[in-house]
């Protein structure tokens, strides 16, 4: 449970730090974004890779198409 919540917390500061770098543009921000997004998502598999290989399987796949949606001013404003 404590695990959830603090993965919750973890996602919901990444997304108010990319609605923050959407909003200057500055490209040592956006290098920065990249690598907490990456460390975010490899504990997020390293918690569903035996529990959900499937889940963990898609979300590895995903990886690329759900940073650039990130990344991505116009296609951030819309998620």
């Amino acid at each position: 449970m404590f695990t959830k919540l603090s993965l919750k917390n973890q996602v919901d500061d990444l997304l108010e730090q990319f609605r923050t770098f959407h909003q200057g543009r500055d490209k040592a921000a956006l290098a920065k974004l990249q690598q907490r997004y990456e460390l975010l998502l490899l504990k997020v598999l390293a918690l569903l890779q035996d529990k959900d290989p499937a889940l963990a399987r898609d979300i590895s796949t995903s990886r690329e198409t759900l940073w650039n949606l990130l990344a991505d001013p116009a296609k951030f404003k819309n998620l």
